[in-house]
């Protein structure tokens, strides 16, 4: 379980997870997980904000299970957080993905945050069962925090703001104009129905789809000292966000890769008949239909074991809290840059190439095999994976890491 970090260390998070922890919060996560698949498909066609998922996520202690025990929440590690996005991904990625982003932005209060005031935004974060959602995308940077009195004014429109609309606070990067921080980049945090904020409700992609990734505008947005979390800078120990994020949107493709896979097998299954040109009896016997699932089973097997071996070293290096060095951050970056590689390439092939297996009447639209396709296509679109493969080839080849980046 997590302690709290002296000031010295900075550190919200120590050790690693042992085996009690991940069984009792995988157990926990299954549940939610077989709930969500009760109606992830039709809740998907409905492309609304997920409120009563989320308020699942929250009933279930989900919210808060990175936030320190002595202060009423989970007390789990970032290993573990990194199991449940998975293993809700199998279910409905959609939600996954929401909770995902709600780690890694409230996460930013142990990142981020100083240490004096990070106890009171965990204990506002764990009694008001928050969910973090942002407005931080840096391919958008049009915020500005204007100094105001003994405040500031935030302006401008961030696209793709996961979560925003649907939790109870909003996450934003702002470039800061005048006054004492003038030049730097803060994470404000704002609550959801602060006066001027408007959720403009833009996003209709093809997947993802109850994310509540859409647009917000910002309006003449008042902004108190207190809302300030922290500057978004490049020391190593605050920037292990990014690799974070990173390996949050691995296990998230890796799980739909799982849950992918899980509903052709049940449709291959229940089919009566094999291929009329076939020698077996029934499709689960032909050979070849084997052979496919042999394969997409044992490829999700080694990005499973990819993925738990860097979700360990995570938490290794968080441990070290001020003594994280640029190098040893950027060779954790690689190790998760190697699992975005093939959890992408896993991903997509295995909920595209199941219908090879599950056959014509799986392509039918109440079936909802094209589910799993729609979300990992979407959000793989998230940054060019072949970014990720130049970055891990430039340090396998020849040591270079690139530089610090919210996408690297």
């Amino acid at each position: 379980m997590s302690v709290i970090a002296e000031t010295s260390n900075r550190s919200l998070w120590k050790g690693t997870a042992d085996a009690a922890e991940r069984a009792h919060w995988s157990a926990v996560a299954e549940r939610v997980a077989a709930e969500l698949a009760t109606d992830a498909l039709q809740r998907d066609r409905a492309n609304q904000d997920p409120t009563a998922e989320l308020d699942l996520l929250r009933d279930a202690g989900l919210v808060n299970l990175l936030q320190p025990a002595e202060f009423g929440g989970g007390g789990a590690h970032w290993e573990t957080a990194f199991l449940v996005i998975r293993i809700l991904s199998r279910a409905d990625a959609s939600v996954a993905q929401v909770l995902a982003y709600h780690y890694i932005n409230s996460g930013n209060i142990g990142f981020a945050a100083d240490p004096s005031v990070q106890e009171e935004w965990h204990r506002k974060t764990i009694a008001g069962r928050w969910v973090w959602g942002d407005s931080v995308n840096p391919t958008d940077p049009d915020l500005a925090l204007t100094a105001d009195g003994d405040g500031y004014r935030l302006d401008g429109l961030k696209r793709f703001s996961t979560g925003a609309s649907a939790g109870d606070v909003v996450l934003a990067a702002a470039a800061v104009r005048g006054g004492d921080l003038d030049g730097t980049v803060q994470l404000v945090v704002l609550d959801h129905d602060r006066d001027g904020i408007r959720y403009l409700g833009d996003w209709d992609a093809l997947g993802q789809r109850l994310s509540a990734s859409g647009s917000v505008r910002f309006e003449n947005v008042r902004v108190e000292i207190s809302d300030v979390l922290g500057q978004l800078g490049d020391e190593p120990f605050s920037t292990l966000i990014t690799p974070g994020i990173q390996l949050a949107f691995g296990n998230l493709y890796l799980g739909i890769a799982e849950g992918g896979l899980a509903r052709g097998l049940d449709i291959v299954r229940a089919r009566p008949r094999a291929w009329f040109l076939s020698q077996a009896d029934t499709y689960r016997q032909d050979p070849f239909v084997q052979r496919v699932v042999g394969e997409f089973a044992s490829r999700i097997a080694a990005v499973e074991a990819l993925a738990d071996r860097a979700g360990r070293l995570f938490d290794e290096v968080v441990d070290e809290g001020a003594a994280v060095t640029a190098e040893r951050r950027g060779q954790l970056a690689i190790e998760i840059a190697k699992v975005k590689v093939v959890s992408t390439e896993v991903g997509i092939e295995v909920a595209d190439r199941i219908f090879e297996v599950t056959g014509s009447s799986s392509a039918r639209a109440d079936v909802g095999l094209d589910l799993f396709w729609r979300n990992i296509r979407t959000h793989s679109l998230h940054d060019p994976i072949d970014y990720k493969k130049l970055e891990v080839g430039a340090w396998t080849l020849n040591g270079e890491l690139q530089p610090i980046s919210l996408y690297t």
